[in-house]
């Protein structure tokens, strides 16, 4: 196998050398940039290496992320040079608070935005690259932003926003808390976030897409914590699910594709890759990239996944604990990691050959080395992606601070299958 896997590998030593990766790219209208982890360097680097060229070369309009609308709004503003944002998107990075912190706040993430905003300084307002979140987490921040959004614009259609603020009031903006009072009480505040969601679609211009977008996100984060409470695969579903929504609502935003509508997606490998060539599918789950094949077709989207071998990585041992700098074992035997590191290759582009099916490493924000044999996901690597970059050694993510506010949010990483 392992003479069979190198003829399908290419050199990844420059930037040059992602000349077949932006091929594959330059005539689809949404590329999906995974990583095994959030936390390694060389992931977050490439990554944003590939991003440029797509930018530069061939006219890619936006960035989205795994992360919080609100967070990523004040990226853009700051990328997208607009009155009053810092001058540096070092500012609005370092301001992210919500735990995990590590994930955007970091140096490589703040490289890339401080090119995009050098680019966009060149470039008149409209046609400047935004930088925008996909995620689902910011509940309280996203009602609040739409309460003083209608505040200053329409006053007299407060009613709904306050009524749904007040809803989630008494749980302290403890999601956990509110996910078990739908045991008791299922309907929660739904009705409440439906009737603000269906008023501002009503009575909002769509070119509002900010407070237009936080009312979606409270809408799809209430769903996501009645649906966390009973475990199983719905809450991930309904997690992306709205990721992909909201990617079709930027990809609108911006307009047909042949004038600017076109996306390059940062997220985690269970996110980017397609998950029924993965063993999220007999769990029941789906993901960005299946979603985004199947609306836009496999032509329009390219999926990039991303591996590597032993090295660090910034993870935390528990949900809400201070981050560390981890080592990472050793691939499992019979791994795809084991497989792409008996090659003896440093680094590599690989477009994977078929009939190639074997566990890869999925490391999440908890991570635990001691317990990496049940970190992979079962995976048709072809079907999976169109593309992996590989890495034999990696390197621990650079964080712009070390300490993060603890918050309630649960992520669901599908593991151990």
């Amino acid at each position: 196998m392992d003479e069979d896997l190198l003829r399908h590998a290419l050199p990844l030593e420059y930037e040059e050398d992602l000349d077949p990766l932006l091929e594959r790219a330059a005539g689809a209208r949404c590329v999906l940039l995974g990583e095994a982890s959030h936390g390694t360097h060389e992931y977050y680097a490439w990554r944003a290496a590939i991003t440029r060229r797509l930018i530069a070369e061939h006219g890619f309009s936006f960035v989205a992320v795994e992360g919080d609308w609100p967070d990523c709004r004040r990226i853009d503003r700051s990328v997208r040079l607009a009155p009053g944002a810092p001058d540096d998107p070092r500012e609005a990075l370092d301001g992210f608070r919500r735990w995990p912190t590590w994930m955007w706040a970091n140096e490589e993430t703040t490289e890339f935005c401080r090119w995009l905003r050098a680019r966009n300084a060149g470039l008149p307002p409209e046609r400047r690259v935004g930088f925008y979140g996909l995620d689902v987490y910011s509940l309280w921040e996203s009602l609040r932003a739409v309460i003083g959004y209608l505040s200053d614009h329409r006053p007299e259609a407060l009613g709904p926003a306050l009524a749904a603020y007040q809803c989630f009031e008494p749980h302290g903006e403890d999601p956990q808390s509110y996910a078990r009072e739908t045991a008791l009480v299922p309907s929660g505040c739904k009705d409440e976030v439906l009737a603000l969601l269906t008023g501002l679609r009503r009575e909002v211009p769509a070119a509002e897409l900010d407070v237009l977008q936080n009312a979606e996100v409270a809408a799809g984060a209430e769903r996501y914590y009645r649906a966390m409470i009973d475990g199983g695969p719905e809450s991930w579903n309904v997690r992306d699910r709205h990721m992909a929504d909201t990617l079709d609502r930027l990809l609108a935003h911006h307009g047909p594709d042949q004038h600017g509508g076109r996306a390059v997606v940062w997220a985690h490998n269970t996110h980017v890759g397609d998950a029924r060539a993965t063993g999220m599918a007999a769990a029941g789950m789906v993901s960005l990239g299946q979603l985004a094949r199947e609306r836009h077709g496999p032509d329009r989207v390219a999926l990039a996944g991303f591996a590597g071998g032993p090295g660090q990585v910034v993870a935390a041992p528990r949900w809400g604990a201070a981050m560390e700098v981890m080592a990472v074992p050793e691939p499992r035997p019979g791994s795809l990691e084991a497989l792409l590191m008996d090659t003896g290759l440093r680094r590599a582009l690989f477009v994977p050959p078929p009939a190639l099916t074997r566990g890869q490493r999925a490391i999440g924000v908890v991570y635990d080395p001691g317990r990496d044999g049940r970190q992979y996901v079962p995976s048709e690597v072809a079907g999976r992606y169109d593309a992996l970059c590989w890495f034999r050694t990696t390197s621990a993510l650079r964080p712009l601070h070390l300490e993060a506010a603890r918050r309630g949010e649960l992520e669901t990483m599908p593991s151990g299958y």
